[in-house]
């Protein structure tokens, strides 16, 4: 335990100029006290870590130190080869440059663990589509990958349905969704096509919008394979540190989903209806209605109200759930599965 801990400590300090025996302490989940013993083991061990005083000083590595990943066990050098995506760093354009650093990366290993890369390969596959869907890498990706890592202001023109619209844009991440990629940003000039109206809250499918907390007001998110065309500016933009992509996304993501469900459904479920419902409707809708159901009625029923997109679309959800559940409101869609039912009692007929 203390051994894999000396080993990150100095992981860390080779990744940082100087740390804090705080920034430490947080980062290894110890004390104060335990970091400066670690720190003095190190240093009788030949590590060559320096201790600053003062108000700006901390702990650093001295002599251009660095360690080799010799250190490294089977199972982490394998589970480094997985971490990369194949097929998203080849439509990023970046499938050379992964390639360079996997084989500096095996160079540097034991020869014991130089099949890492081979036996994770063979025994894992990552394949980000959905069934059914032929996978297109959008044209404008790669440059829009490049913009992304060198923080450069790009100028895209957005196709929204018969329209275009230019926008220029400050490329803080890619997102790669069910084999669809999303550029999310922040909008800093825009110029509207004839009939276009810019911001309002739109879904990631559609266009761009922007997020729902304070610290995100300003960002969009955008389908990749809707830009026309996209231009690359030599200028770059300060990049905000406090932006947080996978926290972005998942505010942007759970206010998609929220934003679909516009009508409610009164429900009957069975037990059976209740544990099968998180399965037939959408996630966000089952957990609003099974928050606040009630207990069961004498018969075993369970009454809620469903979150719904539109009538249609619960019609088509429940109705997967068969005799578990009964729709009492509204009335429209109650008869919808009195037709169902009696065209299902006129194919079948009575036992």
């Amino acid at each position: 335990m203390r051994a894999a801990r000396l080993i990150k400590m100095v992981l860390l300090l080779q990744s940082r100029p100087t740390m804090t025996a705080a920034e430490l302490a947080r980062e290894l989940e110890v004390s104060e006290r335990t970091v400066t013993r670690d720190a003095q083991a190190l240093s009788e061990a030949g590590v060559p870590v320096y201790a600053e005083r003062g108000r700006a000083g901390g702990y650093r590595l001295i002599g251009g130190y660095r360690t080799r990943l010799t250190g490294l066990a089977r199972g982490e050098a394998e589970a480094l080869f997985l971490s990369g995506v194949p097929g998203a760093l080849r439509e990023m354009g970046l499938e050379d440059a992964a390639s360079a650093a996997r084989l500096k990366v095996s160079a540097a290993l034991l020869p014991s663990l130089r099949d890492a890369s081979r036996t994770a390969a063979q025994r894992f596959h990552l394949d980000a589509p959905n069934w059914f869907r032929e996978p297109r890498t959008p044209e404008s990706l790669p440059a829009v990958a490049d913009a992304v890592w060198d923080d450069r202001r790009i100028t895209a023109r957005y196709r929204r349905g018969r329209d275009e619209v230019t926008r220029e844009l400050e490329p803080y991440g890619l997102v790669l969704k069910a084999g669809v990629w999303y550029l999310c940003a922040r909008a800093t000039g825009t110029t509207k096509a004839a009939g276009i109206a810019d911001g309002g809250l739109e879904d990631p499918g559609s266009g761009s919008g922007s997020g729902s907390g304070a610290s995100y007001r300003g960002y969009r998110v955008y389908r990749i394979d809707r830009f026309a065309a996209v231009t690359a500016g030599e200028e770059r933009f300060a990049r905000d540190d406090g932006f947080d992509l996978p926290a972005f996304w998942a505010d942007r993501a759970e206010e998609f989903a929220r934003s679909l469900l516009r009508s409610e459904v009164v429900v009957r479920l069975t037990a059976r209806g209740l544990r099968t419902l998180p399965h037939a409707v959408d996630a966000p809708a089952a957990r609003a209605a099974l928050e606040h159901a009630p207990a069961p009625d004498p018969d075993g029923w369970v009454t809620v109200t469903l979150p719904v997109e539109s009538e249609e679309v619960a019609h088509g959800q429940l109705r997967g759930l068969g005799p578990e559940v009964e729709v009492l409101a509204p009335g429209t869609l109650r008869e919808r599965f009195a037709r169902d039912a009696r065209r299902l009692a006129e194919l079948y007929g009575t036992p």
